[in-house]
């Protein structure tokens, strides 16, 4: 091995297509991690669940004033089972990565 913690190789040719190879399996693993990503906040962003979240809020669910309506919005809310609708721009999670095939979208878009 190299000072480099690579091992040496004979040729420049050897060397690029050790490297080439290399830079194929770090790509696949970041698609692959950025689908994980992808797929993890399409769940979070359509949780029936969830009353609210990070990106739009959770105000106006407590308001003092009026805690019983707030309350009783908040159980009918929370207890709905349809999806949540979002838009491309809400996905800050893959939008964080320039590589991600969401931020593309969003860039060619401009919707």
């Amino acid at each position: 091995m190299d000072h480099n913690g690579q091992r040496g190789s004979s040729t420049p040719s050897a060397m690029l297509a050790t490297l080439l190879s290399r830079r194929a399996k770090l790509q696949e693993e970041l698609g692959n991690i950025e689908r994980q990503v992808y797929d993890m906040e399409t769940s979070y962003l359509q949780d029936p669940g969830q009353c609210g979240n990070v990106l739009k809020g959770f105000e106006g669910f407590l308001s003092s004033s009026n805690k019983n309506t707030a309350l009783h919005l908040l159980k009918l809310i929370c207890s709905s089972k349809r999806s949540r609708k979002f838009q491309p721009e809400d996905r800050l999670f893959s939008l964080s990565s320039v590589a991600s095939p969401v931020a593309e979208e969003v860039a060619t878009c401009h919707c």
